[in-house]
């Protein structure tokens, strides 16, 4: 698998990037919903990668800079075809060296309390995030939870 830089213009990863944002706006109300789109992931403060293998996406995750000591991982997904791969694990542990490597403090995330959220949920854990306040412009309700890993 290789995990690298994306300027998002490949139409594979705009269509997985579709199938995200679509699921996300199942799952909670407009007001509730923070998923990034296309253009939100093309702002500077935000670097996102996608991962590979023979050609074939395996899905993307994000970083974005909050301020220069707080990370947020932003976007994560695996494409349907790789589930229970590692992808996702891969993407964390490198979106987590990417923010070490720039001197980040903290790293945080947004992600839903719903079952579904469960696998990544428990991702998260594994890497030592554990459950904080709303951070940045977020707002707490019955439709999200917020973890940070401190690093």
């Amino acid at each position: 698998m290789e995990i690298k830089l994306d300027n998002l213009t490949n139409s594979a990863v705009k269509q997985l990037l579709g199938e995200h944002i679509n699921s996300m706006s199942q799952q909670s109300p407009p007001e509730s919903k923070y998923a990034l789109d296309l253009e939100g992931l093309k702002k500077p403060d935000i670097t996102f990668w996608s991962a590979w293998e023979n050609h074939e996406l395996l899905g993307f995750g994000a970083l974005h800079e909050i301020d220069p000591q707080h990370g947020e991982l932003k976007s994560l997904k695996t494409s349907p075809a790789h589930l229970k791969k590692g992808v996702a694990a891969k993407m964390v542990d490198h979106i987590i060296k990417e923010a070490k490597s720039r001197g980040y403090n903290k790293i945080s995330l947004e992600t839903g309390p719903m079952e579904i959220f469960g696998p990544a949920i428990n991702l998260y854990k594994k890497f030592g995030f554990e459950y904080c306040e709303p951070f940045a412009n977020y707002k707490k309700s019955d439709f999200n939870i917020f973890m940070t890993l401190k690093l």
